[in-house]
């Protein structure tokens, strides 16, 4: 198993608190896009974009706080890694993230795990609840493979917001695209 891919799973279940007062907000009326050398994301425009590539991610999107008693940050972020040489397929890197979720996640529960297939694009796209440290957690992530490299893309939300930030979240991870 390349040992990269194990760190894919670890960053995916990225958590991020934060103290911070400022209040959120589902209402989007602008959009912002970011450009990177081989692809390009949407996302609303009060949330922010960390490109500092902590936790080894190529980018989180953080969402606002919804008040000054909310202390985790609704978040997107990407992974991408070369698999150049390495003979590894979507159901191959698929099967082997869920592996790793399994060791990883306290409590894990795969509520969904299907393959998704729109025109050009081709990805796994998994669904799932667990628990990190004190933060109760459900994350949406696709896991797809363009051009000899495996892009995850995850949602991690608290579990009794999921339902509010799945909407806004899909449309964000639905706007993911690798210049070819």
């Amino acid at each position: 198993m390349p040992k990269l891919l194990i760190l894919f799973l670890l960053n995916a279940s990225l958590i991020y608190a934060q103290t911070s007062t400022k209040p959120g907000t589902l209402t989007v009326s602008k959009w912002k896009k970011f450009e990177a050398k081989n692809y390009v994301i949407q996302y609303p425009d009060k949330w922010d974009l960390d490109t500092s590539k902590q936790f080894g991610t190529a980018f989180i999107l953080f969402s606002p706080l919804e008040s000054p008693k909310d202390q985790f940050k609704e978040n997107v972020n990407l992974l991408s890694q070369s698999l150049q040489g390495q003979n590894i397929d979507l159901d191959q890197l698929s099967e082997m993230t869920l592996e790793q979720l399994k060791k990883m996640i306290t409590n894990p529960v795969i509520i969904e795990n299907k393959r998704i297939k729109e025109g050009n694009k081709e990805y796994q796209r998994m669904i799932y609840t667990g628990e990190q440290g004190v933060y109760h957690l459900k994350w949406e992530q696709y896991y797809m493979i363009i051009n000899d490299n495996a892009y995850v893309l995850t949602l991690t939300c608290e579990q009794t917001k999921f339902a509010m930030y799945q909407p806004m979240g899909e449309r964000i991870l639905n706007s993911f695209t690798v210049n070819k």
